[in-house]
């Protein structure tokens, strides 16, 4: 960074968010009159968790725990803690009860005691050579940590690194040669925890949107930048050409901007773009079209990698433009879907997702599109009105105050 030839710097913000997944908290359980084994009927994402959490809170052996396992109605990292709190709640009832007791979190229950994805602050500065190429990249991340809350034995078997709340802040494919990232710990005591795409939500709309950032204050195309930046990785040249094909990247749109966005996730190779228009005079933003190619190596079944992307894109709406957790006098003010707001069906922009053909292994594709919608919406914004949105949700109030 000190041989650097010119220094970008910005900070950057995401609130909390709930995971809001269609069915509340709920578990059954039928403990043995002697307390001695338990039968349980649940969605959970840890099913070994699940049937540790009751064995230790009932003092049993796990073999005396029978998990009857069903499908979520989503899960996204809610269901997946060491406690399972849930299921431990319908065990400790029943064993009082002396009968079967199912339990059902209302929404609001679901909300206001829910675990968050963290907020968080960054601040990012990239150092340039005399050339314009970024060579020098730095990323500090101020937020509460994940794992000591969400699964302490994990957080002390990684040595007490708090890898979920990092995760994509590294810049995988992109040749950039000297890159730090560094965590500042602010443990407030809010019950955190893993959600979809994990620390990548925060993480790459920082770095993505920032990005573009420094190819707006070069005078280059994003697109060509990142292709730049790509120069390595033939995987991801593909799928940012592909993707800009797709979207006819370069032609202009009447009263509509475009952004792009693209994320190597865990081996997964992603490029988005974002058709929007905003309305300036109440700050919303309308997302009409989404472009995506992925390449996931090899597709074990495509149907359900198409399924999956979608949904991440979609979830991906919510976190970029609406979803909001805010804590006052240390409780959750929100309570349901009215005034914690996920996208309605009218708010989904149409959908095209391509799919790139390799034979690399399969490496995931459960939330590796969730991540690419905020920076690509973002830096469709800053196209459009030249406006530079760095906090998520990209609410109203902030759009227009940042239209000034």
């Amino acid at each position: 960074m000190a041989k650097a030839a010119t220094i970008i710097e910005a900070t950057y913000r995401c609130d909390y968010a709930y995971h809001a997944q269609m069915e509340p908290l709920n578990a059954i359980a039928s403990v043995s009159p002697a307390g001695d084994a338990v039968e349980l009927w649940c969605g959970t994402q840890s099913q070994s968790l699940a049937v540790e959490a009751t064995a230790k809170v009932l003092g049993i052996p796990r073999d005396k725990v029978k998990l009857n396992y069903f499908l979520m109605g989503g899960g996204f990292g809610r269901r997946g803690h060491r406690d399972e709190e849930f299921i431990v709640d319908a065990v400790l009832m029943a064993k009082e009860a002396g009968k079967p007791v199912k339990v059902l979190w209302t929404r609001e229950d679901d909300v206001r005691n829910g675990r968050f994805r963290p907020i968080t602050a960054h601040f990012v500065r990239a150092g340039l050579d005399a050339a314009g190429k970024p060579v020098a990249w730095h990323h500090r991340v101020a937020g509460d940590r994940v794992t000591p809350f969400m699964d302490p034995v994990r957080h002390q078997s990684a040595g007490g690194k708090d890898a979920i709340l990092m995760r994509g802040v590294e810049l995988k494919s992109y040749d950039i040669p000297h890159q730090l990232s560094e965590q500042l710990y602010r443990d407030t005591g809010v019950r955190t925890s893993p959600l979809r795409g994990i620390g990548y939500t925060a993480n790459k709309f920082v770095t993505e949107a920032f990005l573009d950032e420094i190819a707006q204050k070069r005078g280059i195309d994003p697109v060509q930048m990142r292709l730049d930046l790509l120069k390595d990785s033939p995987r991801g040249r593909k799928i940012v050409e592909r993707v800009a094909e797709m979207a006819s990247w370069g032609r202009k749109r009447d009263g509509r901007g475009l952004g792009f966005a693209f994320i190597d996730y865990s081996n997964t190779l992603t490029a988005g773009i974002a058709e929007v228009s905003v309305d300036r005079r109440t700050g919303v933003i309308k997302v009409h079209e989404f472009w995506c190619a992925l390449d996931c190596g090899l597709q074990v079944h495509p149907d359900n990698v198409l399924a999956q992307t979608e949904g991440s894109i979609v979830y991906g709406l919510g976190m970029a433009l609406s979803e909001t957790i805010s804590i006052k006098d240390g409780a959750v003010r929100e309570s349901n879907f009215y005034d914690y707001r996920v996208p309605r069906m009218n708010e989904v922009p149409d959908m095209h997702i391509e799919l790139i053909a390799t034979d690399n292994h399969p490496t995931g594709v459960g939330q590796m599109a969730t991540p690419l919608v905020a920076p690509a919406i973002a830096n469709a914004v800053a196209e459009l009105t030249g406006a530079r949105l760095r906090e998520t949700p990209m609410s109203p109030d902030r759009v227009r105050k940042a239209l000034g």
